[in-house]
């Protein structure tokens, strides 16, 4: 299990850094979707759909992707990215209360649910690499947010993980495991202000943007664990031999990309 981890690891990490920030912005569209697309193949999956449902739901996720891409404008995105956080606030509802599934047991609203989750977060991504008040060093700071909460949860959740967060949902989680995410990326943030170079309010304000993107990133985490505990799987496919599914490998960035760009769009802050 280790070596498939180490080779599918040592493949999707350049493709992955390549496609992020080695393309054209026009490419890039095109690279989030097909990421995009593949998670909905799996989402269908979480969701309970039958085998032509699994075709049917990216299919129909490609058409408004393509379709959203026409008619995109700052507003629209805006407004997508406010329903984004009224979304999540939504699902840490959900979350608190599995295993009770009052509003998204069956599977036509899962798929739905599979909307609210993937759009946001496409739109997150596309605006992070192509508007013109955002660019590469946003999309870096995001992945990087997500990445180093990561290693924060990881060894805090170690060392003193005895309280969990969500025990029903995700059993390995801990509250020290958050606290250890959002202290890390504090630091993060701290240092990226430096390097930016940013003025002491502009520090402030990244630092509760970041520990704001940083809790939602958990419940990206929690919210895919819930449907999967739902459905009794471990993994949302076996695309990535030793590492799952693509929606496990962005479940956090699903809730993180939107929020932060909310956050700055909200904000005013630019980096």
């Amino acid at each position: 299990m280790l070596k498939q981890r180490v080779i599918t690891a040592l493949i999707l990490a350049p493709l992955t850094l390549w496609g992020l920030f080695g393309l054209s912005a026009e490419h890039f569209i095109w690279f989030i979707s097909a990421v995009v697309l593949i998670a909905s193949w799996e989402w269908a999956d979480l969701s309970g759909s039958s085998t032509l449902g699994r075709v049917l739901y990216p299919a129909a996720m490609g058409l408004m992707l393509y379709g959203l891409e026409q008619v995109r404008t700052p507003e629209l995105d805006l407004n997508i990215l406010i329903f984004a956080a009224l979304g999540w606030a939504a699902a840490l509802y959900a979350v608190s209360c599995y295993p009770k599934t009052p509003f998204w047991s069956s599977t036509s609203a899962r798929l739905l649910m599979g909307l609210a989750v993937l759009i946001p977060c496409w739109v997150g991504f596309v605006e992070l690499r192509t508007s013109f008040w955002l660019g590469k060093d946003e999309l870096l700071y995001v992945l990087l947010l997500v990445w180093t909460a990561d290693v924060g949860a990881y060894f805090f959740g170690r060392r003193y993980g005895n309280k969990k967060l969500a025990p029903k949902v995700s059993p390995g989680k801990s509250w020290a495991g958050v606290y250890g995410g959002l202290f890390a990326t504090s630091v993060l943030a701290l240092f990226a202000s430096l390097y930016w170079q940013l003025s002491v309010l502009n520090t402030l304000t990244l630092i509760l943007i970041t520990l704001v993107v940083t809790a939602v990133s958990v419940l990206g985490d929690l919210l895919e664990s819930m449907v999967k505990r739902h459905r009794g799987l471990k993994d949302s496919s076996h695309l990535l031999p030793g590492h799952g599914g693509v929606m496990d490998r962005i479940d956090s960035l699903t809730a993180a990309a939107p929020i932060f760009v909310l956050s700055l769009k909200l904000t005013g802050l630019t980096l």
